[in-house]
């Protein structure tokens, strides 16, 4: 198995020392850098792109929020781990969907079951998979999309600035958009991607709702697509898309308001 990349980042000289030993205890997993501030931690993340870091929230520089705020809008998937003596902080800590947040002192034991539930979604491992059923508006049913258009609008159909010019597509056939490294990005059905200067919310304001869903703020997905929902951290989920290897994420509210746009 291929190891599991991690970072850490705590003030803390001792602290690092905990964490270093219990990334060196976990199986399956590689330290590959120590911070020990805010903005070292964001130049370690450039420079190793780790699939989890494990911070402090109290920190010189950045807060362990505002790492973790700039961390997903340059990858959305990775995998957060705050442990922290500020247990206060612990509703920030999951407005930015952190995986887990353990409060100083804590056991080994409940790192190590931590570590564990990481391996099992980043590795695999038995998932509980809940079935979406297909939305009732078939990808035929093409609705007017003037509001996407800057100029010539025509149903169905939508025009993008993107790196390399402009692109006009088939509305239904956009898949998922998506934030990753700082900028958005436009993933057509066949795997095709157009990085455009819009954010998120702008297109989330553009396309239709009909088709649409805004189910993270780094994600919005074609409805059409879902084919199922797995669980991933304490409150966030996975959304596989039908012939995709890239998938999205949910989390628990926006899941919860999903469920009800197919009751």
């Amino acid at each position: 198995m291929i190891p599991i990349t991690v970072l850490i980042a705590d003030d803390d000289a001792g602290m690092r020392l905990v964490m270093r030993k219990l990334v060196q205890q976990a199986e399956g997993y590689e330290l590959v850098g120590e911070a020990s501030d805010g903005a070292e931690l964001i130049r370690l993340y450039d420079a190793q792109r780790p699939e989890v870091v494990l911070l402090d929230v109290e920190m010189p520089e950045m807060s362990g929020i505002d790492c973790a705020r700039a961390i997903q809008d340059r990858d959305p998937r990775t995998v957060l781990v705050f442990a922290t003596a500020h247990e206060e902080y612990m509703a920030s800590a999951f407005e930015v969907y952190a995986f887990d947040y353990l409060v100083k002192p804590f056991r080994v034991e409940r790192a190590m079951e931590t570590f564990r539930r990481i391996r099992e979604r980043l590795r695999g491992g038995e998932v509980e998979t809940m079935a979406v059923p297909h939305t009732p508006l078939e990808a035929e049913e093409k609705p007017t999309v003037g509001k996407m258009s800057n100029v010539g609008s025509v149903p169905g159909r939508m025009m993008i600035r993107h790196r390399e010019g402009v692109s006009f597509v088939d509305v239904p056939d956009i898949a998922m958009v998506m934030r990753e490294n700082r900028a958005t990005v436009l993933l057509m059905k066949d795997g095709t991607r157009y990085v455009v200067p819009d954010g998120m919310a702008e297109l989330d304001e553009r396309l239709p709702d009909e088709i649409f869903f805004r189910t993270h703020k780094s994600y919005i997905v074609n409805l059409n697509l879902i084919e199922s929902v797995q669980p991933y951290g304490r409150w966030t989920y996975i959304v596989k898309l039908k012939g995709l290897k890239e998938d999205a994420l949910i989390t628990h509210d926006r899941f919860e308001e999903l469920q009800k746009r197919f009751m």
